[in-house]
């Protein structure tokens, strides 16, 4: 396929904000792609392989903007000039290739799977020389390009391709090409993503019709799974409500949430965000080889710090740098080390138990797994329909420092990927969000070089609005946790735009924050701002489809003025 063609769909799609037009733009292309242009699917993602494959594009601003002058013949100081002005490097792009200054760059049809032969030859490079090779790929796609051509290659190499289309938009789109909008086959459409995470073997499917080979899809081991979610309560009076009596009450861990895949002697340890974390917990793999039958099977779990000499267990922050670090394993393993509690089971010995009872797979959990406290155990759990047992389970969970409890439906089945209502968190009622950074304020005194206040955004739809601004909670010294510098590091390759010393950021980095409480507010475009907010932690381990969005900051909003009027 013309990569022009590619190119125009794009810009029609980030010409709209209205879902339903996005879906028709999307669905009229789909109806007319070839199988043999499959692929397509996952640059459709911003991406180059399907969502679980860890090879990624992985390129930064820095290289782009060399590759941008080297196809142009424009000196990179006005490129980053441009790039300040208008804070997207693919606009950027756009404009320099339609003024090329070097008359002698002729201009060559580009096609998708020439763009894709390319991008996917950049995460294979490494060693010596590897900066000039990416730098030849990527100036090969530059200089043929058309200016439209040159803006979305670069949005796609730099991981920005703003075309607000999510899967659901794309799961509606196949469902209205191939299917009518047929609601039972939207449903089959979401579930085969979410037990393949591969949109264009969906695809593939889809294009045939048949909604039955849908439901033929099934989870494999050794390819990452996302996890269901649960939905905030505020009593355990609210949970018995939603998931019903009797329910199954689980401690609510306060660790990272690790997916477990075992095929025969071969373990790996996925994280929400479907990251392979398998060699910085090498550990985790021994006890999983030691205490767990079974030849295949993939388990859910919670991986909890402690500290050795006094078994009590550690906040996620503490352990956070386990998965974030991928050196000093060894003396990471000792100084933090981790215990598995195992919730949930998705598959065994060779058979999918994604639509078995809950009741069913945890009795398989504790039936295979041999507990050894401080490695691996079952979750601790109790079955109940009493409030006050439900209760006295809540306040012993807060006693072991844990989070708090989850309720769980006993004939809910596992929906990956979906946060759903047979399955509920209760926590103390401190409020905390998951939000992501946006901009940054570089300090000034001692903090003179870091950027020390940092602009939060929650989620609506595809865009990211603020709601507050955090400075506090954030250490000055990197051994006290994480600090000005460290965060500072992180976050300078994702600048978009700078202004005196104001600075625009890349959605990427997702922190955890307390606040007092929620406000109306005329100074950031979500409506609202948080109250003396507090960083409490990274969270490498969460998507950012998984931060807070603008609905469930209402109905905060909304919940805190109820109790404040109403006690």
């Amino acid at each position: 396929m013309n990569y022009k063609k590619l190119a125009q769909l794009y810009e029609d799609l980030s010409s709209t904000t209205k879902r339903l037009e996005k879906i028709k733009i999307l669905s009229k292309f789909l109806k007319h792609l070839s199988e043999s242009d499959r692929d397509v699917m996952y640059l459709l993602q911003g991406d180059i392989y399907p969502e679980y494959d860890e090879r990624k594009i992985g390129i930064s601003n820095q290289l782009a903007i060399k590759a941008i002058s080297k196809a142009t013949g424009t000196e990179p100081k006005k490129i980053i000039h441009e790039w300040k002005i208008v804070g997207d490097l693919g606009k950027t792009s756009e404009k320099f290739t339609l003024h090329k200054k070097q008359a002698t760059l002729h201009s060559h049809v580009i096609t998708t799977e020439k763009v894709l032969e390319n991008l996917r030859k950049l995460p294979e490079l490494e060693g010596k020389g590897t900066v000039n090779k990416k730098l030849a790929l990527i100036t090969e796609l530059l200089t043929s390009a058309e200016p439209l051509e040159a803006k979305y290659l670069i949005r796609t190499l730099i991981g920005d391709l703003r075309i607000g289309v999510q899967e659901s938009t794309i799961r509606e789109a196949l469902s209205s090409a191939f299917f009518d909008r047929d609601k039972e086959a939207s449903t089959k459409i979401q579930e085969a993503i979410d037990k393949s995470n591969d949109v264009a073997l969906v695809f593939d499917i889809a294009k045939k019709g048949k909604i039955k080979d849908l439901e033929k899809v099934s989870l494999e081991v050794g390819k990452p799974i996302k996890a269901m979610l649960p939905k905030k309560v505020p009593t355990i009076k609210e949970g018995f409500k939603e998931v019903g009596k009797p329910c199954i009450i689980e401690y609510k861990y306060d660790g990272f949430r690790s997916i477990i895949h075992r095929q025969g002697n071969k373990v790996m340890i996925f994280t929400r965000s479907l990251e392979n974390v398998t060699k910085q917990f090498p550990e985790v793999v021994e006890y999983i080889k030691k205490y767990v039958k079974g030849n295949s099977f993939i388990l859910d779990s919670e991986a909890v710090g402690y500290d050795k000499k006094t078994k009590e267990y550690k906040p996620f922050q503490e352990i956070s740098q386990r998965i974030r670090r991928k050196y000093n394993i060894e003396k990471l393993q000792r100084e933090l080390p981790v215990e598995v509690n195992v919730f949930d089971i998705l598959f065994y010995n060779g058979k999918s138990l994604l639509k078995e009872p809950f009741e069913k797979r945890t009795a398989i959990v504790k039936k295979i797994i041999e507990n050894h406290p401080y490695k691996i155990i079952c979750a601790k759990q109790i079955t109940t329909s009493d409030e006050k047992k439900a209760k006295e389970f809540y306040k012993k969970a807060l006693k072991n420092n844990q989070e708090g409890v989850m309720m769980k439906n006993i004939k809910s089945s596992y929906r990956p990927g979906r946060r759903v209502g047979n399955m509920v968190k209760m926590k103390p009622e401190e409020k905390d969000l998951d939000l992501v950074i946006t901009g940054a304020e570089y300090g000034t005194g001692k903090r003179s070089g870091w950027l020390s206040s940092f602009i939060l955004s929650c989620r609506n739809e595809e865009k990211y609005l603020e709601i507050g601004k955090v400075g506090t909670g954030i250490k000055e010294k990197k051994e006290q946790g994480i600090s000005f510098e460290e965060l500072t590091k992180l976050l300078k390759p994702l600048i978009t735009k700078e202004k005196g010393r104001y600075v625009k950021i890349k959605p990427k980095i997702v922190v955890a924050v307390t606040y007092q409480e929620i406000q109306t507010s005329p100074n950031y475009d979500s409506g609202f701002a948080l109250r003396f907010p507090r960083f409490t932690a990274l969270r490498p381990d969460k998507p950012l489809s998984e931060i807070a969005n603008l609905n469930e900051v209402k109905k905060d909003f909304k919940k805190q003025k109820r109790n404040y009027h109403y006690g």
